[in-house]
């Protein structure tokens, strides 16, 4: 092989690099000199370990399934209200984009779409719609999987705003219901939540960071602690039994918990697509932005189709 005796010379072969000296150099001496070299050789070696890794564009299942009791989860169904007539409907999904595998470790880019829809239920089967959330964003995750256990970290940035809708304004008399006008209500967030999950028993934390709301009153922490179970151990070929907690804090002038529960049965793999059955119970601030003020309280029986 031809020597080099010029200090740092290089050669480039096979995508490899190979750096030579002269007898009298030394790595210490290249390094103070050049440290820009170290950086190049560790980008190299992550740009070749992207390469050589499993890339699947589009896969068919999310990398981090939905944490079950948060709110802001991708959804698809309804849950009725046993207190009064108020529906809620939630039309949304999170599809991953790319996953990236390497051994035990899978990296995943992805985008999220969704609403959350108040409606009333009224005789002959109308169903006025009274608000809707709208949130869109993207996320990135980062999941390592050990035998039967997993930990990872979900990152969203997202943009979620608020509207009234037809359905509450009242015609007869020309004026909003209960007297609320509409109002702005948006907001965009940076959101991160590490899990990690023994067995079927899952346990996760988040913190979200508020950037720019309206109104400007409102706190710009969430804080959030939650978990959900999946009991395997009664589970046959057909559903799974599951519960889930979250407690949640957030506000405006002052922070106020936020508590969210189900408990139910999901039809078909517990962590993978599915369709479930469940009772929720919700007490805190409302989880609608035109609302955000008030203090809620009731229990709904749930349909959801699990994206």
């Amino acid at each position: 092989m031809k020597e080099y005796h010029s200090v740092g010379a290089i050669k480039i072969f096979n995508s490899n690099i190979i750096l030579s000296l002269s007898k009298d150099d030394s790595i210490s001496y290249v390094l103070s000199q050049k440290p820009s070299f170290m950086f190049i050789i560790i980008f190299l070696l992550s740009i070749n370990s992207f390469l050589f890794a499993q890339q699947n564009w589009f896969p068919k299942e999310l990398n981090v399934q939905p944490f079950t009791a948060n709110f802001l989860e991708p959804k698809a169904g309804f849950l009725f209200n046993t207190s009064d007539n108020k529906i809620r409907l939630d039309v949304g999904t999170s599809q991953d984009i790319l996953h990236i595998k390497s051994q035990d470790d899978i990296f995943s880019f992805g985008a999220d779409l969704f609403t959350f829809t108040r409606l009333r239920g009224e005789d002959d089967f109308h169903f006025p719609v009274e608000t809707i959330d709208y949130l869109f964003g993207l996320n990135a995750s980062f999941k390592k999987v050990l035998a039967e256990n997993e930990y990872g970290i979900r990152f969203r940035f997202s943009h979620i705003s608020a509207h009234l809708v037809d359905g509450q304004f009242d015609k007869a008399i020309s004026q909003w219901r209960d007297g609320r006008l509409p109002q702005v209500y948006s907001r965009e967030f940076l959101e991160l939540f590490p899990f990690i999950r023994l067995d079927d028993l899952r346990f996760y934390a988040g913190l979200t960071y508020i950037f720019h709301s309206s109104p400007k009153e409102i706190k710009k922490g969430i804080f959030q602690i939650g978990g959900d179970y999946f009991i395997t151990e009664l589970s046959n070929q057909v559903f799974t039994p599951f519960i889930a907690y979250d407690f949640k804090l957030s506000g405006k002038e002052k922070y106020v918990g936020n508590n969210f529960i189900n408990f139910g049965i999901k039809f078909g793999e517990f962590n993978k697509k599915g369709f479930s059955i469940y009772y929720s119970y919700i007490s805190g601030k409302s989880v609608h932005g035109e609302y955000f003020d008030l203090n809620e309280n009731y229990s709904s029986i749930g349909f959801n189709l699990d994206l």
